[in-house]
C-alpha cells in the first residue's frame, strides 16, 4: 500500500512539472521625448507667424511665446476669456501636436 502511494505520489509530482512551463514575456518600453521649448518675447516671433495667427484669429491675443530647436513655435494665445495653444512652423504653417 505504501508503495501504491509512493507511486501515485511520484507520477504526480512528474506531471506537475510539465504544467509550470516558462514562458517568455517580451516587455514593450515606449519612450516619450517631449519638445524643450524656451520662452522668448512675442516681439521675436517672426512676421510671418505673427501674420498667421492674425489670419487664422483674428480677435486672438498673444500672450506667451515658446520656440524649440526646429525653429517651431509654442504660441499661447487668448481670444475673450478664452486660452488655447497652438503651433507653428517658422514659415507660418500649423502644426499638429
Amino acid at each position: 500500500m505504501k508503495n501504491l502511494i509512493l507511486f501515485v505520489a511520484i507520477v504526480l509530482g512528474s506531471l506537475s512539472i510539465y504544467a509550470t512551463t516558462a514562458v517568455d514575456v517580451e516587455k514593450i518600453s515606449i519612450i516619450s521625448f517631449q519638445e524643450i521649448y524656451t520662452e522668448v518675447a512675442v516681439d521675436t516671433v517672426p512676421a510671418v507667424v505673427k501674420n498667421a495667427l492674425q489670419t487664422a484669429y483674428p480677435s486672438a491675443k498673444l500672450d506667451k511665446a515658446y520656440v524649440n530647436e526646429k525653429k517651431e513655435y509654442k504660441l499661447q494665445i487668448s481670444v475673450g476669456d478664452q486660452k488655447a495653444t497652438v503651433y507653428s512652423d517658422v514659415n507660418g504653417n500649423w502644426l499638429k501636436i
